[in-house]
């Protein structure tokens, strides 16, 4: 992993542990240089081997990245099949490295759809770093946050069926369980690059709570100075969950025991 336009390394106290990004404008950053979009999206994974080291570097505990939406199968047939290729390539290259480095590599989202090749790889990849104690990388393939939230409901609907729950076990804390990112953190940290100021089905029931950063910096140009920003607004923000002020300000002050 190249380390050029990386910010030298200096752990902060108050980086978030979880961050979650839409990677958004592969396309428009390859259509500017007159370049076919596939261009874009092979400049976008070099984005993503920087920010991942970036986030290694930094002890951030959780980085969860939208490669592939539901809605994405919409795109013409030429560029989804480029795209599984290149996610095939991505891997067959990455995942290796991702273990030496000690990152552990998970998948969300419904991957039947998938080729049975890329099936195979994303379940190997899983398997061989699942037992790595650094930065956990998430991939959020084929999701979305509906989907998510669907699926949880069905299971919680046969536990019911079964007998297993009442109706009355039923609350935020049961639905949380069953989604896709129950046993992570919550993501305190939102990016969108590209320009867009939307959430676009992404992580819907995680993000109650996550401060949203938007830029208009296309995913291959943004980098490790980038990333140092959107983190230098989130330090500026008080997170206060429904407490006031005063409320987060003497539980900082309150020594943990």
């Amino acid at each position: 992993m190249s380390t050029e336009t990386l910010p030298k390394a200096e752990i902060a106290h108050n980086y978030p542990k979880h961050i979650a990004i839409i990677m958004d404008g592969n396309g428009r950053w390859a259509k500017k240089r007159f370049m076919p979009r596939i261009i874009g999206h092979r400049a976008g994974v070099k984005t993503v081997r920087k920010i991942v080291e970036f986030c290694a570097q930094q002890h951030i505990e959780v980085l969860t990245l939208f490669a592939f939406s539901s809605e994405n199968w919409r795109r013409p047939v030429e560029e989804v099949s480029l795209l599984m290729n290149l996610f095939v390539a991505t891997l067959q290259s990455e995942v290796q490295r991702l273990h030496e480095n000690n990152i552990r590599l998970r998948f969300i989202g419904d991957m039947t759809p998938f080729p049975a090749q890329l099936q195979s790889m994303l379940q190997e990849g899983v398997i061989k770093t699942q037992h790595n104690t650094g930065l956990t990388l998430v991939i959020a393939a084929n999701y979305g946050g509906r989907w998510d939230l669907a699926e949880a409901a069905k299971t919680i609907a046969g536990k019911v069926v079964s007998g297993e729950l009442a109706i009355d076990d039923i609350n935020a804390d049961l639905i949380n369980r069953y989604t896709a990112l129950a046993d992570l953190p919550e993501p305190d940290l939102f990016i969108r690059t590209g320009g867009e100021q939307r959430i676009s089905n992404f992580l819907l029931w995680q993000l109650a709570y996550t401060e949203l950063y938007f830029t208009d910096e296309l995913w291959p140009d943004f980098d490790g100075t980038a990333l140092e920003k959107a983190l230098q607004s989130y330090q500026g923000r008080e997170r206060r969950f429904g407490q006031t002020s005063d409320q987060v300000l003497n539980a900082q002050k309150t020594p943990s025991s």
